[in-house]
């Protein structure tokens, strides 16, 4: 996998916005709240995004996987290498991911963006 390739699959989800923060992580949002984290000046590359709560221990504690700094409170976890994972396995996790975050936005959030 590269940074194209899951950039395609965020973008496949509706009302998905991307841009730089902290001067070199790629961040998919949904009303302006991440889902996806890229780091852009790491080798290997690395990401970071949200999982269920009960898949979390697992996930962090699985060979190429740790809790996300910072965000690992609200279960976040983080590949060391985008390419540990296979298109499948990203297509779900994006997925997932996208979908627990955008469930989590607000009635008014949602309707701007005709969720509602």
């Amino acid at each position: 996998m590269n940074i194209e390739e899951l950039q395609v699959i965020c973008k496949s989800n509706a009302a998905v916005t991307e841009n730089i923060k902290w001067g070199n992580d790629l961040c998919f949002c949904i009303g302006e709240k991440m889902f996806l984290v890229i780091g852009l000046d790491q080798s290997p590359t690395s990401a970071a995004f949200k999982v269920l709560d009960e898949e979390f221990e697992e996930i962090s504690s699985r060979e190429g996987f740790k809790p996300a700094p910072y965000t690992a409170r609200y279960k976040w976890v983080m590949i060391n290498d985008i390419n540990q994972m296979t298109k499948k396995e990203w297509q779900f996790y994006i997925e997932q991911s996208y979908s627990l975050v955008r469930d989590k936005l607000s009635v008014k959030i949602k309707k701007q963006l005709d969720f509602i």
